[in-house]
């Protein structure tokens, strides 16, 4: 193998709200319209922020995440990439727990040796950026911050001040900034940010701002302290197995290397719409629902009726698997926000109600039908059941608590967990085995 050197970098914020996303959107479109094949990549379970990544640079964006088992996404993508860009999860150093890196940004640019540039939200601040990114920059010996970009900056003048104050501390330097704008900000919901496709304009516009303020060839600099090796190509049979995966405005939930993982087992991912199609696609083996917005399109699913009749008759004889929303989609009813009820396909029992508030997140180790992995769950719903039905997992969360979750049913099964086969190839394999049976 020989050994690449593409661009890389992580942009890493100080906290939540930083402006990470923004930036790297900026950043991956920026590259793009130089014409740079872009590798993206985002920190953590999130599968929000890759839907845009991909939007923005025109490729696959691939989760990282250590609990999860995806580190080695990063060396099989990025590469042959003339830049790869990894965007992290919350602040630089927040985890899984208080003095632990586990689950940090910072984790991820310990393990792979890469530069972090610090995203601050500079907003009514001038000299004090530099005890901040102080802080930041020498808290971890493990962890190199190479540079700084500033959000919210009120002005040219605004940011000559935060570039000095950075440069008289003898501190990794401003490497640009985005101007405060209404403009750039992103719309949000209640799982966080909207899943709807951003607008081209929009995204270009972004890019050109940033190809503008901020020192691209500074960060094209950037390169991870040892030489990537280039991977060997993955290897993707003739597919023996089809498996119908729902994929439209109501379910975009998923982890892309699950897809390449069932590719290599000789399973096709073969793309429907629940909301658009009246039929489902032929010579099906399975069907996998994953997560996503069906309360916010629950009337439209519920008078697909012919849609909803097929999947019932599918089920009668094939494996049928839901999470998060997809779940939420198998069973009898969903209450939405205003408190309407839509009927759905009742092939488990149930009633899901949104809520408000958060009902719960984090991640997930679960034992079951296809042995244990580990996943992630994020979800503002809760379920009405008559404590009857057969659960799908026995699952563990990162503070040693344990519960029964999720529902089976013949051959059908759902639970809230966004399941990464990462985690356990052998789980997948069993997956796979019985989608065959």
């Amino acid at each position: 193998m020989l050994p690449n050197n593409p661009s890389t970098f992580i942009l890493a914020g100080t906290n939540s709200g930083a402006g990470k996303t923004t930036l790297a959107l900026a950043l991956l479109r920026a590259f793009a319209l130089r014409g740079l094949h872009v590798a993206p990549f985002k920190c953590g379970p999130d599968y929000i922020d890759p839907l845009f990544h991909s939007q923005a640079s025109h490729n696959i964006s691939y989760n990282l995440d250590s609990w999860l088992g995806t580190i080695p996404a990063f060396y099989q993508y990025a590469p042959n990439a003339d830049v790869a860009l990894v965007e992290g999860v919350m602040g630089l150093f927040d985890g899984i727990r208080p003095g632990s890196l586990e689950g940090s940004t910072a984790e991820v640019a310990a393990q792979l040796e890469l530069p972090v540039v610090l995203v601050v939200n500079a907003r009514g601040m001038s000299s004090s950026i530099a005890p901040l990114v102080k802080g930041f920059a020498e808290w971890n010996s493990k962890v190199h911050v190479a540079g700084v970009i500033a959000n919210n900056v009120g002005s040219e003048h605004h940011a000559k001040l935060l570039k000095e104050a950075l440069s008289q501390s003898q501190l990794p330097p401003l490497l640009g900034y985005l101007l405060r704008n209404e403009r750039w900000t992103l719309p949000e919901r209640h799982l966080g940010l909207s899943v709807g496709k951003l607008l081209e304009e929009w995204l270009d516009a972004l890019g050109t701002e940033a190809a503008r303020t901020i020192d691209l060839d500074a960060l094209l600099s950037l390169r991870p302290q040892r030489p990537l090796s280039c991977p060997s190509s993955r290897v993707f049979p003739s597919p023996r197995l089809r498996l119908g995966v729902a994929w439209d405005e109501a379910f975009c939930f998923y982890y892309q290397e699950n897809f390449d993982l069932l590719r290599e087992r000789g399973v096709k991912p073969v793309f429907f719409s629940p909301l658009k199609d009246t039929a489902l696609p032929e010579q099906l083996d399975g069907l996998y629902f994953g997560g996503g917005y069906p309360e916010l399109y629950a009337g439209k699913l519920s008078r697909n009726h012919t849609l909803l009749q097929q999947i019932r008759d599918f089920a009668k004889s094939h494996l049928v698997y839901g999470e998060c929303g997809g779940y939420l989609y198998l069973l009898q009813n969903l209450v939405d926000f205003d408190g309407n009820t839509f009927p759905l396909l009742g092939l488990l029992p149930g009633t899901a109600r949104m809520n408000q508030r958060l009902s719960s997140l984090g991640y997930r180790t679960v034992t079951g039908p296809w042995g244990t992995i580990r996943g992630h769950e994020f979800h503002y719903s809760s379920l009405d059941t008559d404590g009857t039905s057969s659960p799908l997992w026995h699952a563990r969360d990162a503070r040693g608590r344990e519960w029964d979750c999720g529902c089976t049913s013949a051959r059908v099964k759902g639970s809230y967990i966004h399941l990464h086969f990462a985690s356990a190839p052998q789980a997948l394999d069993a997956f796979v085995q019985e989608l065959d049976s």
